[in-house]
């Protein structure tokens, strides 16, 4: 049989890490033109910063704070054809400080799509399952297209034009419910987030949440599970060291983590680029958080991660967590993954 997973994550996500300089600086070596940059100091109590190709290299939105859009072109001034350029803010390049950047790829700045009940522009990688989705809201039950030709796993909105939280969906934890990604409250439910509503192949339902679909400018980060590549599940705690382990079909190069159950745990980041060569990846950044780089522990194997730390954030006993991940290498193909 054919082997049809991704056979080069690193072509599609990529962790780049660099220094700053206080300095404009171009930024090499991603491996293709990022449509999608989440920046993050990791030695300075800055902002995480994202930018996408739709709205542009000078169109700033937080994990962080629930912030409306922003304009500016001192964190980011474009996307490259293997990396980035960034200018003199601390958030993106201050002097001395050093700073992760996670990149996805899309299709640059996107095309109309009519599918929803909303028209939208659409900027989507099929083969690696990722799209951007950007759509003015109506307030009412509704929907939007988002290119995929599949069904997404997770969907991510904010608002655009007002100070609103983000908003997280996802079939690990039900179309009913919702998470705050820039908050720490528990899972919870509201049927005018969804609209009751799992996406379908063609569109994202939409209530009359102002997080969802104001009547305002909104943005959607849409995501379906690729075999090799990306994996977005759930695990129960088991509160030790000797956590529970979490099958994905590759090795991870990024994995997020949330306690679901749990109204004041953060969103932690992990990747294998700040990790140690060796286990455990040890080096954690809090998506919700302008906190600097602190220290916990998972394993990044050649199947998946294991948790290595009790902490409740990530392995609180019979507790629900959910998590996104995506691959450095798949377990199987021409080029197999190994073992850190």
């Amino acid at each position: 049989m054919a082997y049809t997973t991704i056979k080069k994550p690193s072509d599609y996500f990529n962790t780049k890490l660099y220094s700053g300089t206080g300095s404009s600086q171009a930024v090499t070596g991603v491996g293709f033109q990022p449509d999608w940059i989440w920046f993050k100091s990791r030695t300075s109590t800055e902002n995480h910063n994202l930018f996408d190709a739709i709205r542009g290299s000078n169109k700033i939105i937080q994990s962080s704070t629930s912030n409306a859009e922003a304009t500016s072109t001192a964190l980011l001034t474009s996307f490259d054809s293997d990396g980035f350029t960034v200018n003199t803010d601390g958030g993106t390049n201050g002097s001395g400080q050093t700073y992760a950047s996670w990149n996805w790829k899309a299709n640059g700045a996107g095309s109309a799509n009519t599918d929803g009940s909303i028209s939208s522009t659409v900027s989507v990688n099929t083969t690696s399952g990722f799209s951007i989705v950007k759509f003015t809201g109506t307030g009412a039950n509704a929907t939007v297209g988002h290119g995929l030709g599949v069904a997404p796993s997770v969907v991510i909105t904010k608002n655009l034009d007002a100070s609103a939280n983000w908003i997280y969906g996802g079939d690990n934890i039900g179309w009913t419910k919702y998470l705050i990604p820039n908050l720490t409250n528990a899972v919870a439910t509201a049927n005018n987030a969804w609209n009751d509503t799992a996406p379908n192949s063609t569109v994202v339902s939409l209530g009359s949440s102002t997080v969802t679909n104001a009547s305002a400018n909104m943005i959607a980060y849409c995501f379906a599970e690729k075999k090799g590549y990306s994996k977005f599940g759930s695990y129960i705690g088991n509160g030790s060291t000797d956590g529970t382990f979490v099958y994905t079909g590759f090795k991870p190069a990024f994995v997020l983590i949330r306690n679901i159950e749990n109204s004041s745990d953060d969103w932690q980041i992990f990747d294998n680029k700040r990790a140690n060569t060796f286990n455990p990846a040890d080096k954690m950044l809090q998506a919700n958080l302008t906190s600097v780089e602190g220290t916990s522990a998972i394993d990044l194997l050649s199947n998946g991660f294991k948790i290595r730390a009790s902490s409740g954030f990530m392995n609180r006993s019979g507790e629900t967590m959910i998590y996104m991940a995506f691959a450095e290498q798949p377990l199987i193909g021409d080029n197999p993954a190994t073992a850190r």
